[in-house]
């Protein structure tokens, strides 16, 4: 068979599992709980993987990839980040979140925000929570719906806009029949697929460049200065500033619902304790190896990329046989919707239980939900097409945005301090805001102040106006 023949069945017949996978999961689906977290009964395998899944996305194989191969051995600053951040959220968070989740029988994130308060104060948090996920899920999504044309691109003849349709369709499908269930097992495969991925290609260009000594004498031969350097082109407080800028953004992982959700969706303490090696070991091989690919490509890819984010398929096609280059463009794919199918359901839950509340017996807000996902599908999908960015910089403020709104409250909650109910709402406002602000201004070294300020600012608010003493929290 051609190279294409071969991509386009090896793509039909995993397209085909997602969705068989979705009509299974459908038989388990019956009420809010089901259709969000999974009635609470996830094990640590799917739990696990499918976090990790959903957490990296795209830009975890494109755009680190991309940014090593640009910049040089400073990417192990990101990657460092990335790690603690994981690394935290699953040690110290998820214990702690999977047993409230348990015992206040907690569907969604934003029933943890609105723990506390009045019934005024909670349905604030909840409409503003409802406002920012859904904000920030349209172009989180619409970047997973790129990084899928550019998937399609590099192996068929076909338009970005209709490989961005394709994708879209197929994430939509799944996520309608089976809702949780469906976004979790699929997740699961795809993480699979993503950590067969993230072993063999860049085992293949280590192996090329010469293993680690060839790696390190190329590199040395062929790049800058500032590219040798694990500061860049920063020296002294700048150099300083760049560091905590970069590993900053592990800081987000405090505050994303979709991967928070999987905390609370654990059914016991051992599978907590099962699933957090699960997850750390996805993250150090997944992350670590899309590193060292960007560094084996630059020694590998003489001349400049006019988009280094297609490097991933540069040298898919230049060193792997073509049913093993199959397979990966299967795991870029995975790590496109095993993101967009997790976004889209909690933007789902986000109306139809944060904001309508829980159904009365004998009805169900499943239609809501499913009308919602095809809302906020449809919209990603046209925002991919008509206002195209690099997936990158897009991923960063979605994911900075929802972990400065959510992550200060979260931590803070989790440490045992006693929140004002009353602070909980401006405090995300701050964070969300000051994110959109230093967003839209010029880059700052390490973009320390959109990766970082916003999340002290909302967490230095919490803590003013945290409750002090019992008889001002009964108050």
């Amino acid at each position: 068979m051609s190279r294409e023949t071969t991509i386009l069945v090896t793509l039909v017949v995993y397209k085909l599992v997602l969705i068989l996978i979705g009509f299974w999961a459908k038989g388990r689906t019956h009420d809010n709980a089901d259709f969000f977290i999974g009635n609470r009964s996830l094990g640590p395998l799917v739990a696990s993987i499918s976090y990790a899944a959903s957490s990296a996305s795209a830009w975890s194989i494109l755009s680190l990839s991309a940014a090593a191969f640009t910049f040089g051995i400073s990417t192990l600053w990101m990657l460092f980040g990335l790690l603690l951040g994981h690394g935290t959220s699953w040690l110290w968070v998820a214990p702690r979140l999977q047993k409230i989740a348990h015992d206040r029988e907690l569907v969604t994130l934003t029933d943890f925000l609105a723990l506390d308060g009045g019934d005024g104060t909670r349905r604030n948090i909840r409409l503003f929570a409802a406002a920012i996920v859904t904000f920030c899920f349209v172009f989180y999504v619409a970047t997973q719906f790129m990084g899928a044309g550019k998937a399609f691109a590099s192996s068929f003849d076909v338009s970005m806009s209709s490989s961005i349709v394709i994708g879209g369709g197929i994430v939509l499908i799944y996520t309608l029949l089976g809702g949780f269930w469906a976004v979790a097992l699929t997740d699961t495969l795809q993480g699979l697929l993503m950590l067969l991925a993230a072993i063999l290609l860049p085992a293949a260009a280590l192996y090329e460049v010469g293993g680690p000594v060839g790696l390190w004498d190329g590199l040395q031969a062929i790049s800058t200065p500032e590219q040798l350097s694990m500061s860049g082109q920063n020296a002294g407080l700048t150099a300083i500033g760049f560091i905590i800028g970069t590993m900053a953004m592990g800081v987000g992982a405090f505050g994303q619902p979709h991967l928070l959700t999987r905390f609370m969706s654990l059914r016991d303490e051992k599978s907590v304790k099962t699933a957090q090696k699960y997850a750390i070991f996805w993250f150090i091989v997944v992350l670590g190896n899309m590193v060292l690919l960007g560094l084996c490509g630059r020694v590998l890819v003489a001349e400049p990329l006019a988009d280094p984010e297609k490097l991933f398929f540069v040298l898919s096609d230049n060193l792997l046989p073509t049913f093993l280059g199959a397979i990966l463009l299967a795991a870029i794919l995975s790590a496109i919707m095993s993101t967009a199918d997790s976004q889209l359901l909690v933007s789902a839950s986000a109306v139809a239980h944060d904001i309508m509340g829980e159904p009365n017996k004998g009805e169900s807000h499943l239609w809501v939900s499913r009308l919602v996902i095809t809302i906020l599908c449809v919209s990603s999908v046209l925002v991919a097409i008509y206002l195209p960015s690099d997936i990158f910089s897009r991923v960063i403020f979605a994911w900075t945005a929802l972990g400065a709104a959510f992550g200060p409250v979260v931590v803070l909650r989790l440490a045992g301090v006693r929140l004002e109910p009353r602070s909980i709402l401006p405090a995300m406002v701050l964070g969300t805001g000051a994110t959109i602000y230093f967003y839209l201004q010029p880059d700052s070294v390490g973009d320390i102040l959109e990766r970082l300020v916003p999340f002290l600012m909302s967490f230095i608010l919490l803590v003013i106006f945290r409750v002090k003493n019992p008889e001002r929290e009964k108050s």
